[in-house]
């Protein structure tokens, strides 16, 4: 009774799942009898046995399913089996589609100006914004001539809106992308004002934020809010953001009361964080203090809508959970999480230090009401960064002190709030110069957080301040490991092996930092090299980054006219002085430039320049009046030297110059200048004879006085007369007078460093053509720079 089934017997409800036809059983066919035999005979025309009602007539399950296949399989008649229909012969060719017929031009059309759309599209998305508009306007022809295509065919009722709208749609935003607004706001008007279109009323908001950026705000907010008529409250999330952009639009019309509105209507259907900040500013604007608490505090209670990151923390027991985790840890969920509580965090962070000031009488007090509401919210671990941030407050407004009050206080709190405290209080302290202080609370940071790349940036900054620069290099080595993003450390390494004269390790430190900041000054001006035309290519860069910094236009100035290319130098020191008119060796050498191009007369305002800059120095008035000298405009030039007398009365340079000068004029004050030059050439002589004196005194006495004897006081005295009477007889006699020496005694061995003269006018003194010895004052190499 095994194999006997009744027909009232239920099955069983899980069988047959591994069962499957065997009509397809094909590897049995040679072993199948029956099989066999219908292929040999005419075994398989047989009529089936009836079984309108079986109770019991199979005992093998194998011959039952032999049989249902059977059933299948030979149905035909016919002795030959040829399921494939082999004998037939091949089937008949396809017929050709005819592509003159009305309705295939117009699929082909058709099928044109989707591909058109489709590349036009791809275009946009590589960045090809051009040839993007390009295949939209092609798309708008080919749709065109379709539209007539169905005119002409007598099939104008059947056109495709779809399509059209594609088109239209497509053209638009790519005539926005180019910048085309004109265009564009037609494009879209076209569409918005076909009533065959449904819900082309919505593009208004595209049309209003093109008036956003054309500046035109009352047309934008009149299209935004055309645009939310005609959307349902159904789409609650569009309606939002069109509110949105109102309110953003009524803030850059400066009509703070209307964007209040916008903002408190989305805070109180749909809140999240852009929202509530912008309505902080907005009350910030306008003043208000409580409105200003309560919107803070509706921004620290908006819910973010992210599960807690506990749940990405794997367990030791489950190994399925652990796969899983890994898996989604990284994925783009999680990124959009992270990106979100990152915004939210930088959004409240901003709002406390902007209403911190305002909300309560002082910035403190403010900023203490901020910390404990954030304390009693969900980001109860931005208590302490808005702790720190208001140390750096403090710092911002030179209150040192309170800055360092403040984080003092983080020294007992957890480890990654101590390092950042520290890390802050070590900066403080070096910018102080208090390297032992700022040494110590780098070690602490670093003892509190050792991964921390800040707190290893300054230690190394502490060893650097102590020249120790191999072991300052580690801790910036270490800083790199633990965070290669880290610029800071980066550029100084570099700056060490500067100091070390490993100079290819600090250009490869510099080059790395140049591919990661591209329009960094300070790192490109790093990388000159000894090379003059490198380093001229590098300040180029430099230049174009920081067109206005007066220093790097000086140095390009100086390299250029180490290269022998005055005309480039002259345009670089010019430019630098026309930024920063105070820098006294730009000055000195677009005066010399101009003297050696013989424009004396423009080389006399920047001397007068420097005159202002160092009203001690005398040789910038010597040299002004050297200029009017040169130029010919000797009145002035004596008008100068006596006002330069009047400041230097013992200037030897001056007394000479105006003794020559009344000279040549004829002046009767030559008889008094030259007294006076006479009487400071001996004071000058006296002063260098006693100062030599001193020097061999002293020498005589070291070498001398080495056993301890002072000598006899006859010998000692003997010795002071003997200096004395040879000081007493470099001066002259009493009878003789200081103007005993001619002129040409005077001035025969002075030298003019500045070239030949310019010719005077003819006096009593000298005939025409006359050689003149008269020389400039004396400059030295200093003048033009190096």
């Amino acid at each position: 009774m095994e194999n006997v089934h009744l027909a009232m017997e239920e099955d069983d409800l899980y069988s047959g799942y591994n069962d499957y036809n065997p009509t397809f059983d094909s590897e049995e066919l040679e072993n199948d009898v029956g099989f066999q035999q219908a292929v040999r005979t005419s075994h398989g025309r047989r009529p089936p046995v009836s079984n309108d009602f079986i109770v019991c007539v199979i005992h093998n399950e194998r011959e039952r399913e032999r049989e249902r296949r059977k059933k299948l399989l030979f149905v035909f008649s016919g002795s030959t089996f040829d399921p494939l229909g082999q004998s037939r012969g091949p089937a008949p060719a396809l017929e050709a589609k005819n592509e003159d017929t009305p309705e295939e031009k117009i699929k082909i059309l058709e099928k044109k100006v989707n591909d058109l759309i489709e590349e036009s599209c791809m275009a946009q998305s590589r960045g090809a914004l051009q040839l993007a508009l390009e295949k939209a306007k092609e798309a708008g022809k080919k749709e065109r001539a379709l539209v007539r295509q169905r005119e002409q065919s007598g099939n104008a009722d059947n056109i495709n809106l779809d399509l059209t709208y594609s088109v239209l749609l497509n053209l638009a935003n790519q005539y926005v992308n180019n910048e085309m607004y004109p265009e564009a706001l037609n494009t879209y008007q076209v569409i918005v004002k076909n009533k065959m279109f449904s819900n082309a009323g919505r593009l208004k908001v595209n049309m209003a934020n093109i008036y956003v950026k054309q500046k035109n705000y009352p047309k934008a907010i009149k299209f935004y809010r055309m645009a939310l008529d005609q959307i349902s409250n159904a789409h609650k999330e569009m309606r939002i953001k069109i509110m949105q952009n109102i309110g953003v639009v009524f803030v850059r019309m400066g009509q703070y009361s209307d964007a209040i509105t916008s903002f408190e209507h989305i805070m109180s259907e749909s809140p999240n964080i852009k929202t509530g900040f912008n309505l902080i500013l907005c009350y910030y604007a306008i003043g208000d203090r409580e409105r200003m608490k309560k919107a803070f505090q509706k921004l620290i209670s908006v819910p973010l809508g992210i599960d807690d990151e506990d749940k990405y923390i794997p367990s030791n027991d489950d190994t399925n959970s652990n796969m899983v985790i890994e898996a989604i840890k990284n994925d783009k969920l999680h990124q959009m999480e992270r990106d979100l509580k990152v915004l939210t965090e930088k959004y409240i962070m901003t709002a406390a230090k902007l209403i911190a000031p305002a909300i309560e009488t002082s910035f403190a007090t403010g900023f203490d009401w901020c910390v404990d509401m954030v304390k009693s919210s969900q980001y109860v671990e931005l208590a302490n960064d808005l702790e720190i941030n208001k140390a750096i407050t403090y710092l911002r407004q030179k209150d040192f002190n309170q800055a360092v009050e403040t984080l003092k206080t983080f020294e007992k709190k957890d480890s990654r709030v101590k390092s950042a405290a520290a890390t802050n209080l070590s900066f403080l302290y070096y910018l102080e110069k208090d390297f032992d202080q700022a040494d110590r609370y780098a070690d602490l940071a670093m003892n509190a957080d050792r991964y921390n790349p800040a707190a290893l940036n300054n230690k190394g900054n502490t060893v650097f301040a102590k020249q120790d620069y191999e072991k300052a290099a580690e801790f910036y080595k270490e800083a790199l490991r633990n965070d290669s993003s880290c610029t800071e450390a980066l550029y100084n390494l570099g700056l060490t092996y500067k100091r070390l004269n490993r100079l290819e390790e600090a250009l490869d430190c510099f080059l790395k930092l140049h591919a990661i900041l591209r329009n960094s000054a300070q790192v490109m001006y790093q990388l000159l090299l000894e090379d003059p035309q490198q380093a001229i290519e590098w300040l180029m860069q430099v230049i174009s980054v920081t067109p206005t910094d007066p220093q790097t236009l000086a140095k390009l100035g100086e390299l250029h006219d180490s290269e022998g290319d005055k005309s480039q130098a002259f345009q670089h020191y010019y430019e630098s002085f026309r930024y920063f008119p105070s820098n006294i060796d730009v000055i000195e050498w677009l005066g010399a430039y101009y003297i050696e191009t013989q424009f004396c007369e423009k080389a006399i305002q920047y001397f007068e320049r420097a005159t202002l800059i160092q009203p001690t120095q005398v040789k910038w008035q010597l040299m002004v009046a050297s200029c009017y000298r040169r130029s010919g405009n000797y009145q002035k030039a004596l008008e100068t030297y006596k006002d330069i007398h009047r400041k230097f009365p013992e200037n030897v340079e001056c007394l000479r110059f105006l003794v020559r000068l009344c000279t040549d004029m004829g002046l009767k004050e030559v008889q008094e200048y030259t007294t006076k030059l006479k009487k400071v050439e001996k004071m000058k002589e006296i002063r260098e004879q006693r100062v030599k004196s001193g020097r061999d005194g002293s020498a005589r006495s070291r070498r001398e006085g080495s056993a301890g004897s002072a000598g006899d006081s006859h010998s000692s005295n003997s010795t002071k007369g003997e200096r004395l009477s040879a000081k007493m007889r470099s001066l002259p006699g009493s009878n003789e007078p200081y103007e005993a020496s001619s002129p040409k005694e005077i001035d025969a061995s002075y030298v003019d460093p500045l070239g030949p003269q310019m010719e005077r006018p003819k006096t009593g003194a000298k005939k025409r053509g006359e050689e003149d010895d008269f020389a400039d004052e004396e400059l030295g190499d200093d003048l033009l720079p190096e």
